[in-house]
């Protein structure tokens, strides 16, 4: 059985562990379900997720990782020519694919995702760049990103930016879309059960791979939190309540919470 489990709103905020969540991973391949973690967020690359992984105690290999970086890096043959408006982690992904990055001029695509540094001038180069004729690629289209101390303006409001600047119409690569959902079944094959605090992504991709959505509410979606669509099959407040309720089912959710 595989699990695949959003890392930002149910691993940790922010970069900041969320209680309990690395001791019940633990307790989820102690029971033989196999953990692999699915992010939307581009901005890291993998040994960024490694190392960020294993100081809270959640030992990880490099497969076990996929981005929407990646989902995106699929989307273009090697030999291509990619303008980046994004993190190190789409740089990677390129890279690894064969594809050639550049910061400005023109391109064959323009690949947007969530990052800190996007201003007027990335701005600016991503779109003329698109209006030359580069295909428009988002990592994910998430309107925000969940923080300590509250929601961020996340990879979507960013791409918005550059689709709305441009008029093209992205083509987004992340949660719950294709691009995503075929590199997971790619390198992962049958996913069971999705965990994620997101209905919109986390949901829809569960209902994609047909596969059963956790819905946990220590990222975007709060305690007391409208019904939600799609309806989650197991709710719980945070990642050790949802694994202590499966255990006893060897990793299977006993229904809804």
């Amino acid at each position: 059985m595989t699990w695949a489990v959003d890392l930002d709103g149910v691993v940790w905020l922010a970069g900041r562990p969320i209680p309990g969540a690395a001791e019940a991973v633990g307790q989820l391949r102690e029971s033989g379900v196999r953990v692999v973690f699915l992010t939307n967020n581009s901005s890291l690359t993998v040994a960024d997720y490694q190392q960020r992984l294993g100081s809270m105690g959640i030992p990880v290999e490099a497969g076990d990782i996929l981005t929407s970086a990646q989902a995106a890096a699929s989307l273009l043959p090697p030999g291509s020519t990619a303008l980046v408006c994004a993190g190190p982690g789409v740089d990677e992904a390129l890279a690894e694919r064969g594809v050639r990055t550049v910061t400005e001029g023109r391109a064959d695509a323009v690949v947007v995702g969530w990052h800190r540094s996007f201003d007027f001038d990335r701005l600016a180069a991503a779109t003329s760049c698109v209006l030359g004729g580069a295909r428009l690629i988002g990592t994910n289209d998430d309107a925000t990103y969940p923080t300590p101390e509250g929601p961020l303006p996340g990879g979507g409001a960013l791409l918005a930016a550059v689709a709305y600047a441009s008029g093209a119409d992205p083509v987004v690569a992340g949660k719950p879309h294709p691009p995503v959902a075929a590199l997971l079944r790619e390198r992962v094959g049958e996913v069971e059960v999705m965990v994620g605090d997101r209905p919109s992504t986390d949901g829809l991709m569960a209902r994609r791979l047909e596969a059963r959505f956790a819905l946990v509410l220590t990222g975007v979606t709060e305690p007391g939190h409208d019904k939600v669509d799609p309806a989650p099959d197991m709710e719980a407040k945070d990642l050790a309540e949802l694994v202590a309720r499966a255990i006893p089912r060897h990793g299977s959710l006993e229904g809804k919470g």
